[in-house]
C-alpha cells in the first residue's frame, strides 16, 4: 500500500512538474511570439489622431515603418486603435508590441509598467510640437478669455494636444471650460475638431498645429476662416514606445534602426514621415523619460475631476 501510495505522489509530482514545464514553454514563446520576422511580425498600434481610419493615421506612419522594413528586415502588423485608451490597453495586455502614443497617453502606459521609449522624430533639429486653441474668425474671440460663453470643441480625453494642453491653457487664462463653455463637443480626435470649427458647429476647439497644417494642406480647412487664439509651449513629440518583455536584441535593432535611419543607403527622404503624415529629419531613439515626465507637468491643472466635469457638460444638451 505504502509502495503505491509513493508511485502515486511520484506520478503526481511529474505530471505537475511536466505541466509546469509547458506553462513555461509557453510563456516563454507568447513572449517570443512577434520578433519582427514574417510569421510573427511587431504588433504596431496607433492613437486615433486623425479619426482612427485606416486611410489616416495608419497612412502617415506607414512609409517609415515601410523604411525600417527595408533597413532591417523586420515586419510589422500596423493597426489603428479605436480610442487613445484603447491603445494604452493593448499595450498593456501584451497584444501590442509598439505604439504611437501622445505624450499623456504615453505616461499612462509607462506608470503601468507596459511602455518605454523608442524614438521621437526630429524636425528642424528639435523634437518637439505645438497644440493650439482655434477659432472661428466670425466667433467674435479675440483671447482665451473670450471663450466664456462660446462653443468649444476638444479631442479625445488622453489626447494631449487636442484636450489636456487646450484645457491646461484656458484654466490658466482663468475659463473653467464644464463652467463657463456655452456647449462642449467631445469630438474624438484632431481631425473632428478641425472639421467642427470647419462646419461652424463650434465656435472654438483644441487640437495640434501639425494636425491643424495637415487639415490646410488637405483642403478640409479654410485658413483665412480661423485664427490662432493661443499656442503652447513646445512639447516633446508623440513617441514611439516598445513594450518592456520585447526581447533585447529586437530593442537594440529597433533603436539602432530609427537612430540612423536618416543616413542609411536606399532610404528616401520621402519615406522619413511622421506624426501628420508630414515630413521630418530622421528619428531619435535618445530620448527622455524625465523629459516626457516633465511634459505631464504642462497639464498637472487637468485633474480626473476636470476631465469628469468637461464629460458631464458634453453630456449636458
Amino acid at each position: 500500500m505504502e509502495q503505491k501510495k509513493t508511485f502515486i505522489n511520484t506520478a503526481t509530482h511529474s505530471l505537475f512538474a511536466l505541466a509546469l514545464t509547458f506553462t513555461l514553454a509557453g510563456t516563454v514563446q507568447a513572449q517570443a511570439q512577434h520578433d519582427g520576422s514574417a510569421a510573427k511580425p511587431l504588433r504596431v498600434v496607433l492613437i486615433p489622431a486623425d479619426g482612427g481610419t485606416e486611410d489616416g493615421t495608419r497612412k502617415d506612419f506607414e512609409p517609415i515603418f515601410n523604411a525600417i522594413k527595408q533597413a532591417t528586415n523586420m515586419n510589422f502588423d500596423i493597426k489603428v486603435g479605436q480610442s487613445y485608451g484603447a491603445v494604452v490597453e493593448a499595450m498593456c495586455n501584451g497584444t501590442a508590441d509598439i505604439a504611437w502614443y501622445g505624450p499623456a497617453s504615453y505616461l499612462q502606459a509607462r506608470k503601468r509598467g507596459c511602455a518605454e521609449l523608442l524614438a521621437l522624430a526630429v524636425r528642424g533639429g528639435g523634437s518637439v510640437y505645438y497644440s493650439g486653441v482655434f477659432a472661428r474668425k466670425d466667433a467674435g474671440i479675440n483671447s482665451l478669455k473670450d471663450i466664456k460663453g462660446k462653443r468649444i470643441a476638444l479631442g479625445d480625453v488622453n489626447s494631449t494636444s487636442s484636450f489636456n494642453i487646450p484645457v491646461a491653457m484656458m484654466m490658466t487664462a482663468g475659463v473653467q471650460p464644464a463652467r463657463d463653455a456655452r456647449v462642449i463637443n467631445m469630438a474624438g480626435s484632431h481631425a473632428n475638431v478641425i472639421k467642427a470649427l470647419a462646419e461652424g458647429l463650434v465656435d472654438a476647439g483644441g487640437a495640434s498645429f501639425d494636425s491643424f497644417e495637415k487639415a490646410v494642406n488637405a483642403k478640409a480647412i479654410d485658413p483665412n476662416q480661423v485664427k490662432v487664439i493661443a499656442k503652447s509651449t513646445p512639447i516633446p513629440y508623440p513617441p514611439l514606445a516598445m513594450h518592456p518583455k520585447l526581447d533585447a536584441s529586437v530593442k537594440a535593432k529597433l533603436r539602432d534602426a530609427f537612430n540612423n535611419i536618416h543616413k542609411l543607403p536606399g532610404i528616401s527622404k520621402d519615406q522619413i514621415r511622421g506624426y501628420g503624415g508630414g515630413k521630418v529629419d530622421g528619428y531619435t531613439a535618445n530620448t527622455s523619460e524625465e523629459d516626457m515626465a516633465n511634459a505631464g507637468k504642462l497639464f498637472d491643472l487637468v485633474t480626473d475631476q476636470v476631465r469628469v466635469d468637461i464629460i458631464k457638460k458634453a453630456g449636458t444638451r
